[in-house]
């Protein structure tokens, strides 16, 4: 397990990763263009996340909403700034494709934990920070068994199992399961365009 973590994962990561941007580039000009056209501006949404060992990377994402604040200057819900071109792209989970580049950079893998905010990084109890012990993943072992309808001590449990269990055999169980959910569209979001309410550390 310890080899293919280190050794082969990362080959097959990088390999898979070019050749899927290379076969669907058409496909991401086109959702650039979609994006464009329907006035989003900036078509990428770049945000700090931490990585492996909690390292900081810049986590690239097709961008879904706009940035339309209340008169206070205070971004609006989410449900209030997902435009319909982003309601699209984020139902057939598009928006993810561009993680591949931080795939390739090595930032990140196509399977593990889901890369989440950098505040969390404080608020993890021991157990929960190993899910730094591997690179961030486009999909995980928590995005195929709830996504965001199961609450965050499950989500942790199930990222902690994945860093214990990582093997080539369970990478391609959930890479079928991911393809699969996108098709039937199953666990979205939690509320359909909403995300998941922040996590303030477990008590």
């Amino acid at each position: 397990m310890k080899a293919y973590r280190l050794f082969i994962k990362p080959l097959l990561d990088f390999v898979i990763s070019l050749m899927v941007l290379l076969l669907c580039s058409w496909l991401l000009i086109l959702v650039v263009l979609l994006l464009v056209l329907s006035g989003h501006g900036n078509p990428f949404f770049l945000q700090t996340r931490p990585g492996r060992n909690g390292r900081l990377f810049r986590l690239i994402k097709f961008r879904t909403m706009n940035d339309k604040c209340d008169d206070k200057g205070v971004l609006l819900i989410d449900t209030e700034r997902i435009t319909f071109a982003g309601r699209i792209i984020r139902k057939s989970s598009l928006d993810e494709l561009p993680q591949l580049i931080n795939v390739i950079l090595g930032d990140m893998s196509i399977v593990g934990p889901r890369p989440l905010l950098p505040e969390y990084l404080s608020r993890y109890n021991e157990t929960q920070k190993r899910r730094h012990e591997v690179r961030p993943g486009i999909t995980g072992w928590a995005q195929v068994n709830g996504r965001n309808s199961i609450n965050w001590n499950k989500k942790f449990e199930l990222d902690i199992w994945y860093v214990d269990h990582c093997s080539l055999s369970l990478d391609m169980k959930i890479i079928w399961l991911t393809l699969m959910k996108v098709v039937t569209r199953e666990g979205i979001d939690q509320k359909q365009d909403t995300t998941m309410e922040p996590f303030t550390g477990t008590n």
